[in-house]
């Protein structure tokens, strides 16, 4: 079967519980759980065990037609709906019968958004009989990519939803989608596999100095490995030479660290802010870090004197910073804000 039709280590138990009770199986399916723990693969297999004809535990047999059909990447009774732009980063062939659904001119740059002619060409698809007299399924992925008119556009086909057909939506976050459309699916909560499991797999992906990459991924395996084939490193240099300047107990120049940042992805680093705000306000509570273990000490020594009050009112504002951090107005004073707000953040408290 095609990998993407295979459910990972940590999800099989959890899937064959859900779709073993089939028989009263919703139409409509929100997948949601921590961004990198394999949510959209899960989607995937879970569609060719909808579509076995002889599930086994509720999971795909791999050998029956319409498992062949789905490793061969054209089941006729399965559509997925993406962005362009992801469908190309698959390898999709946009316009083949493969389960697309719209491709967009080929001259015109691909689309980010999942646009709403995607969901008005599923029409003809929902009123054709199954191939194979079972499911339908039609598998949306990332859902925040849905504009408002994509989305009310789906929210009138689930008001009254076609027979057989089943939708799986994958998201990181319910509450940023259409609470309207959300109150049409039922929620399923994927479950962040354990640190063992999620070691043990990274470890077969061959990726090195698998437990600081977990770290940095908040858990998140998928997430681990993408990090580790960046070629970056766990812990960024820049953050750990702001770590050492703060635990120095001056009030730090963090002009030369800024401009190496200039030209970087905002949310790239604001992420990684992000992360450090956390782990010192874990730290000022005694508790283990959760991203950044290697600086432990340093942050230690940083949390024992910084205002957790400081700390959490610096995290809010860098949480409102990333939503407008694809286009600063000036990306060298941006950094530079931030940065110097983080600093002050990590000071004696007052």
């Amino acid at each position: 079967m095609n990998d993407l039709a295979q459910f990972l280590p940590w999800q099989r138990d959890f899937a064959s519980r859900w779709l073993s009770r089939r028989e009263r199986f919703a139409h409509a399916w929100l997948i949601h759980g921590l961004p990198g723990i394999g949510k959209r693969q899960f989607a995937l297999a879970a569609a060719g065990s909808l579509l076995c004809e002889s599930p086994d535990h509720g999971l795909a047999c791999g050998h029956c037609s319409a498992c062949l059909w789905l490793a061969s990447g054209n089941h006729p009774d399965l559509r997925r709906i993406r962005p362009d732009a992801l469908a190309l980063e698959e390898g999709a062939a946009g316009g083949e019968d493969d389960g697309e659904t719209g491709a967009a001119p080929a001259k015109k740059a691909p689309s980010k958004d999942i646009r709403v002619d995607q969901l008005r060409a599923l029409g003809p698809w929902f009123n054709t009989a199954t191939h194979r007299g079972g499911w339908r399924v039609a598998v949306l992925y990332p859902a925040r990519a849905m504009n408002p008119i994509t989305a009310n556009a789906l929210l009138k086909v689930l008001e009254e939803p076609p027979e057989h057909t089943v939708f799986l939506m994958v998201a990181d976050a319910p509450d940023r989608l259409l609470p309207t459309l959300v109150s049409r699916c039922r929620r399923l909560p994927l479950p962040v596999p354990d640190a063992a499991q999620s070691l043990a797999w990274l470890k077969g992906q061959d990726v090195h100095d698998a437990e600081q990459w977990l770290a940095a991924a908040g858990g998140a395996p998928l997430l681990a490995r993408q990090l580790a084939q960046s070629g970056a490193r766990p812990c960024p240099q820049w953050l750990e030479d702001l770590m050492s300047l703060l635990a120095d107990a001056r009030q730090p120049d963090i002009g030369p660290l800024a401009d190496q940042l200039e030209k970087q992805p905002p949310e790239a680093w604001i992420d990684a802010l992000q992360r450090l705000l956390l782990d010192l306000m874990l730290a000022g509570a005694d508790a283990p870090l959760r991203y950044f273990p290697s600086l432990d000490k340093t942050i230690r020594r940083v949390a024992l004197r910084a205002s957790p009050a400081a700390l959490a009112e610096t995290g809010r504002w860098l949480a409102q910073q990333r939503a407008v951090a694809g286009h600063p107005l000036n990306a060298k004073l941006f950094v530079h804000s931030a940065m110097q707000r983080v600093a002050l953040a990590c000071g004696p408290a007052s």
